[in-house]
């Protein structure tokens, strides 16, 4: 089969650095390799491919903005949002993994912790020796985190923490979460391990979409925190949303390589696919459903690369990563069902990665703020008025 050359109509290569192509080559090799062939096995079987884990950690993808002295690689964010695109070619959940370890584990680690927890956590996550989750999410509290019931109380040496959160990547399997809760009415982040007293992380299971992800509750039943594990830089609904923008601006890099996936096999499919005497690449139905796709892919890698070009420059506001998140996924939502149609029955079996991009798309598209919250965060920003207070 022939290697996957990118979907590039508008030669947005040529405004890549060399390194920034190197990156992604690198990683878009890994996919090919090393994901591709095992995916629908473990998305079939409802599996994470945890042996993947030490081998994105060697190839650098963890952190990869983070400085060097921390285990990253101080790379840009075009470098970061091309890995991103690349990863979720192979799925939406080893995407999500490497989202939730770099934007939401380290990202918080970095902006917020101690020197001390920075050089003692970051390193062992950039490696892949360690693994984190983040909880924000509460079972009552999704689109509206500010109501978190989780709450810690100040003790002698620490904290105690009692709640819940839910819909956690990663939970089960990690050894540090990331849990936001309330001090005193304030929001706080604390560092809770794996093996503090009266935390478990079970996980989910009976989903039909991220299969190959792993998705967990996380439960505190007076889970005592020392001191040192609060990250002191934190204070306030603001510092978890900051975290959520770095995971927003890695998935609308990511869903574009679903869409790129999708509108390849498409496009395969229907040059080789004969009906009525010739390739259904030939009628003008299929040619319409096919520019319609290279269209939205080109608008998505045309906002997500100025997008990364403001980021990099400090410039970047939260309603710009809304705009393209909000976008790029419906669209990759739409490029994954016209490319069903497109390959008929086939379309739902395991050969080809259709339904599997298609029911992961359900999932990318809800988390990190809905369609919903995303229009309305945009909305407030262009009229003034905040239509969800």
């Amino acid at each position: 089969m022939e290697k996957f050359k990118g979907v590039d109509y508008f030669n947005i290569e040529n405004l890549l650095t060399e390194e920034e192509i190197l990156v992604r080559n690198s990683v878009r090799e890994f996919v090919e390799d090393e994901i591709i062939p095992i995916i629908e096995k473990h998305y079939s079987n409802g599996t994470f491919p945890l042996e993947l884990v030490p081998k994105l950690g060697e190839l650098g993808v963890f952190g990869l903005t983070l400085p060097e002295e921390y285990g990253g690689a101080g790379l840009n964010n075009v470098s970061y949002g091309l890995v991103m695109q690349e990863l979720e070619r192979g799925d939406s959940g080893v995407r999500s993994f490497a989202s939730v370890q770099s934007g939401l584990v380290m990202y918080p680690i970095f902006a917020f912790g101690s020197e001390q927890q920075k050089k003692h956590w970051l390193p062992k996550l950039a490696s892949g020796e360690k693994i984190g989750c983040f909880g924000l999410t509460e079972p009552d509290y999704g689109s509206n985190p500010g109501g978190m019931v989780t709450k810690a109380v100040k003790t002698n040496g620490g904290y105690i923490l009692n709640g819940a959160k839910m819909w956690i990547t990663n939970g089960t399997i990690a050894d540090i979460a990331i849990v936001w809760a309330k001090l005193d009415g304030v929001v706080k982040g604390f560092l809770v391990e794996k093996d503090f007293e009266g935390f478990s992380a079970p996980e989910m299971k009976g989903k039909h979409s991220l299969r190959a992800s792993i998705t967990s509750e996380l439960i505190f039943q007076d889970v005592f925190v020392p001191e040192e594990n609060i990250l002191p830089g934190s204070g306030g609904l603001k510092s978890p949303l900051m975290c959520l923008n770095q995971a927003r601006y890695g998935i609308a890099w990511g869903v574009t390589g679903s869409m790129m996936a999708c509108y390849e096999t498409s496009l395969n499919y229907a040059k080789s696919r004969v009906q009525f005497s010739k390739p259904i690449a030939a009628y003008q139905l299929t040619q319409q459903k096919l520019v319609y796709m290279l269209t939205e892919i080109t608008k998505s890698q045309l906002l997500n690369f100025q997008l990364a070009k403001l980021k990099d420059k400090n410039e970047v506001k939260h309603t710009h990563i809304s705009l393209a998140k909000r976008n790029n996924c419906e669209k990759a939502l739409e490029i994954a069902r016209i490319s069903r149609e497109i390959l008929g029955a086939n379309g739902i079996l395991d050969e080809y990665p259709i339904m599997r991009h298609s029911a992961n798309l359900e999932s990318v598209k809800t988390y990190e703020g809905t369609h919903e919250m995303h229009t309305l965060i945009l909305g407030e920003d262009i009229t003034g008025y905040a239509a969800f207070e």
